[in-house]
């Protein structure tokens, strides 16, 4: 073998290694993805959509109402939308959520899900705690009935878009 296909070799080895390693380190501390499980955050996302979801997002900022997060639990992950955030007092009533007495319009719902969702509180977040909840109102486990308040910690990242199926490509929101 000539000393130029050696070069040429190494050049290749060490260009395979620096992506797999900067591979590792996106996939470890910035992004990853996950599989929507359910029918809980319909129409948003939907069953068996895969989405990245940013992991270093929540160490320079906090989590936002509106925020579709990833929560981790022991037993499983869930992917819900955070609707209080601490302090707030969450309350439905009428198929309407109130944020602090405030109501808040909430497009990115159906009809079906605006009429499934039933009256509620109300009730004050905690320090350190999010209130989260299904754009699936009717069938959601979520705050209301099953994961109680969300620990800060337990939110390991927002999701930021669907990657697949591919015809569904885009940002979440």
């Amino acid at each position: 073998m000539s000393e130029q296909s050696k070069n040429e070799w190494l050049e290749w080895l060490k260009a395979i290694a620096i992506a797999i390693t900067l591979a590792f380190i996106l996939r470890t501390f910035f992004f990853a993805t996950s599989i929507v499980e359910g029918a809980s955050m319909d129409p948003t996302l939907e069953n068996g959509e895969r989405v990245m979801f940013n992991k270093i997002i929540y160490y320079i900022d906090e989590p936002e109402r509106g925020d579709i997060v990833i929560i981790e639990r022991p037993v499983k992950s869930y992917v819900k939308r955070i609707i209080g955030q601490p302090g707030d007092t969450v309350e439905i009533r009428n198929h309407t959520l109130y944020i602090n007495g405030e109501e808040q319009k909430q497009n990115y719902l159906n009809d079906s899900a605006i009429n499934g969702t039933r009256d509620y509180g109300p009730v004050q977040v905690p320090d350190g705690k999010y209130f989260v909840m299904g754009d699936n109102r009717a069938i959601s486990k979520d705050s209301r009935n099953g994961l109680g308040f969300i620990d800060e910690e337990e939110i390991i990242g927002r999701t930021e878009l669907v990657i697949y199926p591919f015809n569904e490509w885009g940002l979440t929101k």
